[in-house]
């Protein structure tokens, strides 16, 4: 096959091979090395790898090697387009010393990124016969010309870059599909994926850790979003307790006498719906861990009775007076400045020492911009599973607007920021307009020509309105935002037009 026996090369490819039984789960760091092998080898001056995209069969340049390689990213080529996009199209390897007589170059890359190309071997990476990609490598050193033999080592780095590409999908479908799995399955405890890279969550999660080793009350503080029923699970995840039951409740969700009724149950016969027993949510959770979410919302009178739950871990079901004793570990969560709300009388000074003894207070996602990038990846992912849609990332400007974005509604309007880009994205990469996200140019002139009241008035609406999609239309929740009474929003959405898009 080869003229000649070269153990460089030989033992190069060795090395290649060794690496794709043992590493394919690492794709992009090991077709680079698969391409600095046959770039070096071959003696290239530049090289690149591109894949070709299903959807829309164009080339995307996933691996860019030399001295313009990151500009060289930045491109892409349609089918039969250029060099590469020839050799896509036919599944034919190509050599070309002199792209200047060949018809088929297409220059404009070269010209842009200021890389002048003098010759070109590309060769198809072929997956069950059918061309997955192309190797492309630009300028033999020396000036020299690239030969058959360089074209049939090439063809062998192909088949190697083929193979690793195939067990990568493999590899992500599979963890995709348990990662899904495993979502579903876990639903029922409440667990989902914690994603942070940044050094104030790194900060958090050691205290977890160390809070996590206790039996203590924890308090959970921050914005609305920030993740702090993540935090509870997280606790309780790596407790002792962590093969006990795992039981959440809002508190903010029910009306006092149906919330009484969930936390510590009912006899029958306790009021006009309680046909038989029924164990509540504390007697659910003996043994493991109760998260009381939106704590600040708790009715007084239910306070007093989670006073004595915490103290003698005791309660009475609703309709009885035989006492009920539980082993449950308590984190309550609350976006409320609850030293507020005790100084005002609305949330009881001893309940709240109690559940303070480890408090853990959650940072806002602008305040870590570092796990935005993750996050924002891992809803793309999420969203295009759900949606049957393919997407291949984000474009440099949508990336831009996330990591500038003040994310008021923190985690939870970057989920569904994302997620509504999906759907109504057009291109393989989430462009900023998609995302719908950050000050748009209308916003800036809304209230030019406008006089004192109407500017007010618009104001008032659109900060409403705001308002309320950030809480899906939940009128309770959203008057307990912006600190006014569920009636005065009411009349304000009538008087102000504000029309919910369920209506």
């Amino acid at each position: 096959m080869f003229e000649r026996v070269d153990p460089r090369k030989f033992e190069t490819l060795l090395e290649v091979s060794t690496l794709i039984n043992s590493n394919y789960g690492d794709a992009t760091s090991l077709l680079t090395r698969i391409i600095e092998s046959a770039t070096r080898l071959i003696e290239g001056e530049a090289s690149s790898l591109a894949l070709k995209n299903a959807e829309d069969n164009k080339l995307y340049f996933e691996i860019a090697l030399g001295p313009k390689g990151r500009d060289v990213k930045k491109f892409t080529l349609n089918q039969g387009e250029g060099i590469a996009g020839w050799v896509a199209e036919h599944g034919r390897s190509l050599i070309v010393n002199d792209v200047e007589t060949d018809s088929r170059f297409y220059g404009d890359i070269s010209k842009s990124i200021g890389f002048p190309t003098y010759s070109i071997i590309a060769v198809p990476m072929i997956i069950r016969d059918k061309c997955v990609g192309v190797i492309e490598i630009i300028n033999k050193k020396d000036k020299k010309y690239f030969t058959q033999e360089d074209l049939r080592w090439l063809e062998v780095f192909a088949v190697q870059a083929a193979i690793a590409i195939e067990n990568a999908q493999y590899f992500e479908k599979a963890r995709e599909e348990i990662g899904y799995l495993r979502d579903q399955i876990q639903t029922g405890q409440g667990y989902h994926t914690l994603i942070s890279v940044s050094p104030a969550m790194r900060e958090k999660l050691e205290i977890v850790d160390k809070v996590a080793r206790t039996d203590s009350s924890v308090l959970i503080l921050g914005e609305s979003g920030v993740g702090k029923e993540l935090i509870a699970e997280q606790i309780h995840k790596r407790s002792p307790r962590q093969k006990g039951a795992f039981v959440r409740v809002n508190c903010a969700a029910l009306p006092e006498g149906l919330l009484e009724s969930e936390l510590f149950g009912h006899v029958k016969g306790a009021f006009t719906d309680a046909i038989q027993n029924r164990k509540g949510r504390f007697e659910m959770a003996d043994g493991g861990t109760i998260f009381l979410d939106e704590i600040g919302d708790m009715p007084l009178k239910l306070q007093a009775k989670l006073l004595r739950v915490l103290q003698q871990r005791t309660f009475e079901r609703v309709g009885s007076s035989d006492p009920v004793t539980v082993d449950v570990r308590i984190i309550a969560a609350t976006n409320r400045d609850i030293e507020t709300l005790v100084e005002r009388g609305e949330f009881r000074n001893d309940l709240f020492y109690r559940l303070n003894v480890l408090p853990i207070y959650v940072p806002p996602l602008r305040k870590r911009k570092e796990d935005i990038a993750p996050l924002a990846e891992h809803f793309l992912k999420r969203a295009c599973r759900e949606t049957k849609k393919q997407a291949l990332g984000f474009a440099d400007e949508a990336m831009g607007l996330m990591l500038s974005y003040s994310w008021p509604g923190n985690i939870r309007e970057l989920e569904n920021a994302i997620e509504r880009a999906v759907v109504v994205a057009k291109d393989l990469y989430i462009s900023a307009t998609d995302l719908s996200i950050g000050e748009r140019p209308e916003d800036r002139n809304m209230y030019h020509g406008k006089n004192l009241k109407d500017a007010l008035i618009l104001f008032k609406k659109h900060f409403i309105r705001s308002a309320l999609e950030e809480h899906d239309w939940n009128q309770t929740e959203t008057s307990r935002i912006l600190d006014i009474q569920r009636t005065y929003l009411s009349r304000l959405i009538k008087e102000l037009g504000i029309a919910s898009p369920k209506e």
